[in-house]
């Protein structure tokens, strides 16, 4: 809303203070400053506060406003003297202003940086959230306009709101004076108050979608009179699934007398119903759709899922109507699944809702759904359906204006339906927010993500929201960081929700294959190895194993303290005739659930060719008891058993692999390794030792005996995936055992280092960087000089090595004097720079004599000293040549890279990425996930780098950029690793003001 003319001039209307926000009930308001056009609204609603909430409010009675006080209310410079209103329907619910003073309380303008604050909360809204979510907005306004702390005069039995103060996380100084208690709030976020504000966050949000997939009474507007139709499907789709709530048809062309459709109760409005409507599913033409939403805001509905098509998909008109949409619905308190959307299901027996177009409700199970394309919703659908898993939660939310997949991992969080997440993304709109919740989610149970239009950069239609320019393999990388399973197909992703739902987390990378196929044994080590896991020798039952075979085997090995993991593959039976038998997939099915429920909690996969029936039999579920480890339960590293020699083939020493690269030391807590077993030589032993007999039937077995010895009350085990190729088993084996990895790791976060306080010099920097930018910083940014580079890294302890122009040869040779012998020279202009192949670099000059024919050398073979820049410096101990960078991402945030220097790396984008901040785990990582890591660790006999000075200095980087974020580029190259020590021979720093960092202010929902 802005300002009539009468608003001071003086100072702007502040609209970028505007934020819708969803409060502790799920409901959504708007925050916005208030301003003069406001007096009617104030007063309405003061007169709508109780006695005792005036009371509270002024220390007296005080039954109306006066004229004066309305006019100062409504009368703010935005600058000293601020006031928030929070709306719904347009109107005030509560209220909020500071007026800047001086330390004897009178007000005062700047620079004096203590304010007081004053909030008022209809009654009909206490207990909703709004004074904390008002706190938060407040502070950051005040912290903008210079203002460090907060004065509060309360009354000793306003507890509601000592407690909105006291449990903010601010600091803050409490005393009691002249009877009321005097509050002293300093605004400086600290982790508490941020700890805060996410778990409100969390439990806010969590709250809108829980409103949304579980009401107590559904209205489908747009339900046709006659069969078919969007409506009309959905109606059908809700009474189909058993939905246990209350259902009504909303037509405005009902015939007169009309009363029912499908046997439900049919009105031409909402009021017409009689009784409160929690979710309304909106099917109607996109020009109407502003009709049914004023008719549900006007009563009382909590959400809405829009089917209706029409807005940003069908460009720029459409995204006008999209952002009306969303704004309309939000001024009511609704949230919005849509529009252009698929629907919803929720498959919990106490709501049964399938308010979606998919024809069939997918069977109730343990995984959560998210996708934002219809088609890949219907794909995922049937794909699930044919194999027998089973959802707990489906959305497809088309346009996503509103409710987005971060919603649903804050929903997904503490769902106890929920086990496993698994989203269909083609845009991150906040790819900061969702790194952050994908991580925490993730450390409870695995987020899935396949990421589409990974190379178009799309952005959701109709959203505001900032381009990522990070390659995808960098986007890929920071969601591996985060916990986060990304895969790159949609059938990746079932296959890996599959064995995450039904089976436990792996151990290890210890994997036992079994079966009666001696090559589809083979085939599938060989998968394990390229996938990174320990295969076993395989263990071939031949042909002629039975189920009470199968049986036996998948025993002894989860029996087997070296194995964290099992694959069975299984062949048709082939007859005495020579064709092959289909046998029976279910005796082997109950041969394999049987053993599985016996012995120990491993996970266990099948690979099958053909057999009729097993794999339905397989994804039978024996329980509907989840498998999953406790989501507080942490992993430790005894939950990963030692390999005890006896069963593992042995590994080859780092030194001495087939490649005579040595395998990097892994951080602590990480999975190490080792060289892969020697593929063993095809037998028919049985896990007993015995060989079979030649004689042994052909024939598919019948009936199980019972196992000797088992207990009958033993604890039944879930579905056992199956899959029809040897490649998509072992890969979404894999991706557990890596996702098991970071669980452990993840248990025990990293952190950084202590020493770094004592060699940096924060305070230094920020002086420099203020001086450098100047008071009119140019909003593209500058690169600084060399030496302004020097001097500003030199504040974070980065020593880079001094260079010294060299226009002339005379020149070249008084810089080597000044620098000592020997010396390096080399060019700087931007094609040649970095660019040792191409002849710009002369090394170990060691007298005046070689420098000036290294000079005439450069200048005859590349050009003019004036288009190449010369430059002389030190020569470094010899070692490995890296590069060290950090930019700062519009989207996804700051980024720390690391790679090796030259052509190659680049080629291959073999670059390891992290988020920063980046701990001493996450530098220990950086340097060795990389492809060429084994040359940092002495590859081919040379000498192993100083690989924790390398770690140190990204640890240096890493904070640089994330204390000052006006930093919002380094590039360090080369930095040659030797032995004992670095050098960082180049350095380029960017400077710019600093971007908004959106996921460090007050709570708000996103632009639309």
């Amino acid at each position: 809303m802005q300002p009539s003319p009468e608003q001071s001039p003086h100072h702007a209307y502040p609209d970028h203070w505007e934020a819708d926000v969803v409060l502790r009930d799920g409901g959504t308001a708007r925050i916005r400053p208030i301003t003069t056009d406001d007096a009617e609204r104030l007063v309405s609603f003061y007169e709508q506060v109780s006695d005792e909430s005036k009371y509270y409010r002024f220390f007296a009675p005080y039954p109306r406003l006066s004229a004066k006080d309305v006019h100062r209310f409504t009368h703010h410079d935005y600058v000293d003297r601020v006031g928030l209103a929070v709306t719904v329907g347009g109107e005030f619910i509560a209220t909020v202003r500071y007026d800047r003073i001086d330390a004897t309380g009178r007000p005062a303008s700047a620079p004096a940086d203590e304010a007081e604050v004053a909030f008022l909360v209809q009654d009909a809204h206490q207990g909703r959230g709004v004074a904390s979510t008002l706190l938060e907005h407040i502070a950051a306004v005040a912290r903008e306009r210079g203002i460090r702390r907060f004065a509060a005069e309360v009354l000793p039995a306003n507890t509601k709101m000592i407690k909105v103060f006291r449990d903010a996380g601010y600091t803050q100084r409490r005393s009691f004076e002249d009877g009321s208690v005097h509050l002293t709030l300093d605004l400086e976020p600290t982790a508490e108050s941020l700890a805060v504000q996410r778990a409100r966050e969390q439990r806010a949000e969590a709250r809108s979608v829980q409103r949304l997939l579980a009401p107590g009474s559904v209205a489908v507007i747009g339900a046709g009179r006659n069969p078919g139709g969007v409506g009309r499907t959905v109606l059908r789709n809700l009474l189909g699934a058993g939905f246990t709530g209350r259902v009504h048809a909303v037509n405005s062309a009902l015939d007169a007398g009309q009363d029912t459709i499908d046997g439900v109760p049919a009105h031409r409005s909402l009021g017409e119903i009689g009784e409160p409507v929690d979710l309304a599913v909106v099917a109607v033409p996109a020009d109407r759709v502003p009709e049914a939403v004023a008719d549900c805001g006007e009563h009382g509905v909590q959400g809405l899922v829009v089917l209706s098509a029409g807005y940003a998909e069908w460009g720029a008109e459409g995204r006008d109507r999209q952002r009306e949409l969303v704004r309309q619905a939000r001024s009511y308190g609704m949230r919005i699944i849509g529009p252009n959307a698929f629907g919803i299901i929720n498959n919990s027996e106490e709501v049964q809702l399938n308010a979606s177009l998919a024809p069939e409700r997918p069977a109730s199970g343990r995984i959560g759904l998210f996708t934002q394309s219809g088609a890949i919703g219907i794909a995922l659908l049937s794909g699930l359906y044919r194999r027998g898993a089973g959802l707990s939660t489906f959305i497809s939310a088309g346009n996503r204006a509103d409710i987005s997949g971060n919603d649903f991992l804050q929903y997904w969080y503490d769902d106890p339906d929920t086990d496993v997440a698994l989203l269909y993304l083609e845009s991150l709109g906040n790819p900061r927010k969702f790194t952050r919740l994908a991580r925490r989610t993730a450390a409870v149970k695995p987020v899935v993500v396949v990421k589409g239009a990974r190379h178009s950069g799309s952005t959701p239609p109709g959203h505001a929201v900032p381009i990522s320019r990070i390659p995808d393999s960098t986007v890929s990388a920071l969601m591996r960081q985060a916990g986060v399973i990304r895969v790159d197909t949609v059938t990746e992703m079932v296959d890996a929700g599959l064995l995450l739902a039904d089976q436990p987390l792996p151990a290890g990378g210890r994997v036992a294959i079994l079966g009666n196929s001696e090559s589809l044994g083979l085939l599938t080590y060989d998968v394990c190895l390229a996938e990174g896991l320990r295969p076993r020798p395989p263990i071939d039952l031949t042909t002629s194993a039975t189920p009470q075979d199968f049986r036996d085997a998948l025993s002894a090995a989860l029996a087997d303290g070296g194995c964290d993991a099992v694959i069975v593959t299984a062949i048709p039976w082939v007859g005495e005739n020579g064709e092959a038998e289909p046998g029976d997939g279910e005796v082997l099915a109950t041969a394999l659930h049987t053993a599985a429920a016996a012995g120990p909690a491993k996970p266990v996969a099948v690979v099958h060719v053909e057999i009729g029936g097993l794999a339905e039999a397989l994804s039978a579920a024996t329980s509907t008891v989840s498998q999953q480890r406790p989501a507080t339960q942490p992993f430790t590293a005894a939950q990963e058993p030692e390999p005890t020699g006896a069963t593992e083939a042995p590994a080859a020493p780092p030194s001495a692999t087939d490649t005579g690269a040595p395998t990097p030391p892994a951080p602590d807590g990480a999975l190490r390794t080792p060289a892969p077993p020697t593929p063993p030589q095809p037998g028919t032993a049985h896990p007993t030792g015995t060989e079979a007999a030649p004689g042994a039937s052909q024939n598919a077995p019948g009936a199980l005996p019972e196992t000797p010895g088992a207990p009958q009350d033993a604890p039944r085990v879930g579905r056992i995936p199956a899959y029809p190729a040897a490649e998509r088993a072992v890969r979404a084996l894999a991706e557990a055992v890596r996702y098991a990895q970071w669980r452990r790791q993840a248990a025990v976060p990293g952190k950084v280092p202590d020493f770094l306080d004592d060699t940096i010099d924060p305070q230094g920097a920020a002086a420099r960087i203020e001086a450098l930018l100047g008071d009119d910083p140019d909003p593209r940014g500058r690169p600084l000089g060399h030496d302004e580079a020097r001097e500003l890294l030199a504040c974070y302890g980065i020593a880079v090595r001094p260079t010294l122009a060299a226009p002339g040869p005379e020149e070249a040779v008084a810089a080597a004097a000044r620098l000592g012998y020997p010396v390096a020279l080399k060019t700087t202009a931007p094609h040649l720079r970095h660019r040792a192949d191409l002849g710009g670099v002369r090394l170990d000059l060691d007298s005046e004599a070689a420098l000036r024919r290294a000079y005439g050398d450069l200048t005859e073979l590349l050009g003019k000293p004036a288009e190449l820049r010369p430059v002389v410096q030190a020569m470094a101990p010899r070692g490995v040549d890296t590069v060290v960078r950090a930019t700062i991402d519009p989207a996804a945030g700051a980024v720390l890279s690391f790679g090796l220097a030259g052509a190659p790396s680049e080629l291959l984008g073999d670059t390891a990425h992290r988020l920063v901040p980046a701990t001493d785990r996450d530098a220990a990582e950086l340097i060795r996930s990389i492809r060429a890591a084994p040359v940092l660790f002495g590859w081919r006999g040379a000498a192993p780098v100083d690989t924790a000075a390398l770690e140190e200095l990204l640890l240096r980087v890493s904070r640089l950029v994330d204390d000052h974020p006006e930093v919002v580029s380094i590039a360090l190259e080369p930095v040659v690793v030797a032995p004992q020590g670095l050098s960082v021979l180049g350095a380029s720093v960017r400077l710019s003001p600093p971007p908004a960092r959106t996921d460090l202010g007050p709570r708000r929902l996103s632009n639309y």
